[in-house]
């Protein structure tokens, strides 16, 4: 472990060997530092708090202290940058390699990959795949073929779709057919409305169930995953739909204020076939993936 001559670490903390720990750092008995972590200064790192491995926080992070006697976790996942002088509340979990804006208030869970600021912090963007950007342009809905076509978008089986647009002095209409141009046939819709701009919808992946979203009315903007790749799609028009095959995480954010997404699902509603963890998804995925046993919801 490299520590600064101001650094402590009381006995009862777990801290990794080749943690660094910068000036005035104070490790509190039930603390956990994990591999390649770097606490860069003036941090108190209470008990209860776990940070996961590579996490590098900025100088002056402050951690929530415990109040009367409870501990409340704060977890930091595995690889998260947190920028100088920002404060995590207690009871907080921010998911593996997000990134916390230098002065942003954390009060709330912060997905994988999501980027946030403000006071209090909120979602703004997500974290740049290795070598390809979040949004990539090329799959915009603006560079879509303006006559009904399918993109495939580089993210396991996830495509784009552009449906058939006509206009009419007495009202237009957009029109897509199951399962000619979406590839299942629906058994259940829902609507999602009403949703305020800082909130983050979705944040899950499915056993089983196919899922196709049409933002009706307003604009949205949409993450998929795959683990492999991870690319962010803008939903601003009737006639343009995004198709999300099963184990494929996904999540909704940039809601307008008048936004309307309908979600068409393969199957009806099953609590047992959703996976709301990315820690379970990034498990089940590699399982399934890599052939050696597959859970008994596949």
């Amino acid at each position: 472990m490299s520590r600064s001559s101001t650094a402590r670490v009381h006995d009862g903390a777990s801290v990794a060997a080749d943690a660094q720990l910068g000036d005035f750092v104070v490790v509190y008995p039930g603390a956990v530092i994990g591999a390649g972590c770097r606490v860069r200064g003036f941090t108190q790192v209470w008990d209860g708090v776990r940070l996961q491995d590579g996490v590098d926080l900025g100088p002056g992070v402050t951690i929530e202290a415990p109040e009367d006697g409870r501990t409340s976790d704060v977890v930091v996942g595995a690889g998260t940058r947190v920028g100088a002088g920002a404060l995590i509340c207690r009871g907080v979990r921010i998911g593996q390699g997000a990134e916390v804006v230098a002065g942003a208030v954390v009060a709330q869970n912060v997905p994988p990959y999501a980027i946030v600021a403000g006071s209090p912090a909120r979602v703004v963007n997500y974290v740049q795949q290795a070598g390809r950007p979040a949004e990539i342009e090329l799959h915009s809905v603006a560079t879509l073929p303006k006559t009904p076509s399918i993109v495939r978008l580089g993210v396991g089986d996830v495509t784009l779709h552009r449906f058939k647009y006509v206009r009419d002095p007495r009202g237009d209409l957009s029109v897509g057919e199951f399962a000619r141009e979406i590839p299942f046939a629906p058994k259940r819709y829902f609507l999602v409305m009403n949703v305020p701009n800082d909130k983050v919808r979705g944040e899950h992946a499915h056993y089983r169930c196919h899922q196709f979203l049409v933002c009706v009315k307003g604009s949205c903007a949409v993450v998929v995953d795959d683990l492999k790749s991870r690319v962010e799609v803008p939903l601003d028009t009737p006639d343009v739909g995004l198709y999300l095959p099963p184990m494929t995480w996904g999540i909704q954010y940039k809601y307008s204020s008048d936004a309307v997404m309908m979600v068409f699902a393969s199957d009806y509603y099953e609590a047992d076939d959703y996976i709301r963890d990315y820690d379970e998804f990034v498990a089940a995925k590699r399982r399934i993936d890599g052939g050696s046993s597959t859970p008994e919801h596949a």
